[in-house]
């Protein structure tokens, strides 16, 4: 894990320079990293993006203590990793063991907070492996199922055509980061499942 190194101090960083008490944390890999209007919209949760670039579920449940556990001030969690796990060849259930690893260390931190899981997305880089990611997010989604205050976000079938193939606009020329369209989208699907509470009361700030 000694290659991520150089991420992990810039995300460290990252925390230590906002001027706010982060309230909802955003955490996984490159397309989390990437979120370059992140901070902008989610305004009103108070956010922090502490993605770091090419890192999967076993990275996340490595530098947990380093990277999410001092973020006392956390009020919900949005998880995207696993991507790279299965672009590493690793199996669908080694993935959603390290997913149930992360929820472990989360609850055993941060107790019966909201967490929100967007699913593998659909790529054009990795459509080899569709396979493996959908068995991923069935796998994972039935973890899920298991928690009330863990949540699914599904954003596999806005991304993929009447054919089921990804849709090539909302990807860079890479096919596997995300457009400014994707990134749309994926704010859209985030802000129609992501809530916190008020004064005892859920709310959802859908745009």
């Amino acid at each position: 894990m000694v290659w991520y190194e150089d991420e992990v101090v810039r995300v460290e960083k990252e925390l230590a320079g906002l001027s706010y008490e982060p309230e909802t944390v955003f955490y996984g890999s490159s397309s989390i990293t990437l979120w370059s209007t992140l901070y902008t919209d989610f305004a009103n949760f108070k956010p922090v993006n502490l993605g770091f670039g090419g890192s999967t579920l076993a990275a996340c449940t490595w530098f947990f203590d380093r990277i999410l556990a001092p973020v006392h001030s956390a009020r919900t969690i949005v998880i995207y990793a696993g991507d790279n796990d299965l672009g590493d060849g690793r199996h669908p259930t080694e993935v959603c063991l390290f997913y149930r690893q992360l929820m472990e260390q989360i609850r055993r931190t941060f107790g019966d907070i909201p967490c929100f899981f967007i699913s593998v997305k659909p790529s054009l880089q990795r459509w080899g492996i569709i396979d493996e990611i959908r068995l991923t997010n069935k796998l994972i989604r039935e973890e899920i199922d298991k928690d009330p205050f863990q949540n699914y976000i599904d954003v596999y079938p806005a991304m993929v055509n009447y054919q089921g193939y990804p849709r090539k606009s909302l990807f860079e020329a890479d096919g596997l980061h995300l457009s400014a369209e994707g990134y749309a989208l994926w704010k859209k699907i985030i802000l129609e499942n992501i809530s916190l509470p008020v004064n005892g009361e859920n709310f959802l700030n859908a745009p």
